[in-house]
């Protein structure tokens, strides 16, 4: 297998799981190469068979879920699919323990917490934690027993901040991952996660692999038709054709996840501005929808003084099927939003580029509006944009994962301000 690697030096190998073996990348300082096996295990390796081609489905279902999760904005340590069986991976010193997110109860959990019924489902899911120790089957451990570990790696000592981090990180993951296979009728039912210290940034990533031995997942939320490792774990006998049977669920996943990086649903934002002197405050409101990968369009149209032209421009994107909220930029007396809202079944929403000498009384414009009109106002050009991502990340998962993504991103990072604050103060 080391001819996926003709253009890549390999350096010496750092480690080897079951499924994997991990090298060093003398060419690219701080990365490693991931090189996954053609092996499948299950009980901490008590059964374990050579399946041909896992390796190369387990590395496109890895690439593809850390592109997806990369793309939305949590931070990973992968860095690119680098041949069909290995991709390449920021250096981590790995945490050793295994998160795991729980949506529906089932498997070991039940034999954990007996009397829970299987199907029990969990709001919101539930985080556990198994400390990696293969010799003692990895027992669970509680968030306590990981602080009081003091567990040092690439220099970051994981405390209360780090096991929140990692806690926060694993719901959003999951959730992501969650509302990502819904478009393809699956149930994510569970999912085990690892993270890594990058040596070079000493920040906490996502790291590991996330494939098809990760998860359940059942289609149609259906437990016979279960498409994960469980298939192979359920086996009595490991013959052939078994094996065979379990290689087809891996294939039939490696085949959907990559439609997990695509969405049927369209959506764009027009924005509607009174004057072109509030072009700056428009484009304030382009490039944050942008951020959320929605195609934004910017017009030039007075209710006051070309009521006609409003609407034709209305009726122009109400014709062509794409589903568009208006955003409804005008200073002084807004008319145009309540015009708009008054004329279309399309969400508009105000925002207003208020001046500093006349804005306390211009805001009213577009706050006190007649009846029967549900136009709502935000004076953020990022928070119109936001609140069109609200809209369209019900039916388009890639736009939901950017949002679940910032909201735990700003949470990390005001956990982490509160961190240096105190170790400055103390």
């Amino acid at each position: 297998f080391f001819l996926i690697s003709l253009d890549l030096k390999l350096g010496k190998k750092v480690n080897e799981g079951k499924t994997k073996e991990v090298y060093e990348l003398p060419d690219i300082p701080g990365c490693v190469l991931m090189q996954s096996k053609d092996q499948i295990t299950a009980g901490n390796a008590a059964r374990k068979d050579r399946m041909e081609g896992k390796a190369a489905i387990s590395n496109t279902t890895t690439s593809c879920v850390f592109q997806l999760l990369q793309e939305a904005g949590i931070k990973t340590a992968f860095v690119r699919k680098q041949s069909d069986t290995a991709f390449i991976a920021a250096h981590c010193e790995m945490i050793p323990i295994e998160w795991v997110c729980r949506r529906i109860a089932t498997g070991s959990f039940l034999k954990r917490n007996p009397g829970v019924k299987e199907g029990y489902k969990f709001y919101p899911p539930k985080i556990e934690m198994f400390y990696k120790d293969d010799a003692n089957n990895d027992p669970q451990w509680s968030e306590e027993q990981l602080i009081e570990a003091k567990f040092c790696f690439a220099g970051l000592t994981i405390g209360q901040t780090e096991v929140d981090i990692m806690a926060r990180s694993t719901q959003a993951i999951f959730e992501i991952l969650e509302k990502s296979w819904q478009p393809q009728n699956c149930t994510l039912v569970d999912l085990k996660i690892e993270f890594g210290v990058n040596i070079l940034t000493k920040e906490i990533v996502l790291a590991d692999v996330i494939d098809n031995d990760s998860w359940r997942l059942w289609p149609s939320g259906d437990r016979s038709q279960q498409k994960d490792k469980q298939s192979y774990r359920d086996l009595k006998e490991v013959t052939p054709e078994a094996l065979q049977m379990v290689k087809r669920n891996f294939e039939w996943v490696a085949e959907r996840v990559e439609l997990l990086l695509k969405t049927k649903s369209q959506g764009r934002v027009v924005v509607l501005m009174g004057s072109p002197s509030d072009l700056g405050h428009c484009e304030k409101i382009k490039k944050a929808c942008a951020t959320f990968g929605i195609p934004c369009e910017l017009r030039v149209t007075s209710a006051h003084k070309g009521p006609d032209e409003t609407l034709r421009i209305k009726a122009e994107y109400e014709g062509d099927g794409i589903p568009t909220v208006f955003v409804a930029v005008a200073g002084r007396s807004n008319g145009l939003g309540p015009v708009m809202s008054g004329n279309t079944a399309y969400p508009v929403v105000n925002c207003p580029p208020l001046s500093a000498d006349w804005g306390t009384q211009d805001v009213w414009s577009s706050l006190r509006l007649p009846s029967g009109l549900g136009c709502p106002t935000t004076l953020s050009p990022e928070g119109a944009a936001q609140f069109a991502a609200q809209i369209f990340g019900l039916n388009n998962h890639l736009v939901w994962a950017k949002l679940r993504s910032n909201m735990l991103n700003t949470w990390i990072s005001l956990k982490q301000a509160d961190k240096k604050l105190r170790e400055c103060t103390l």
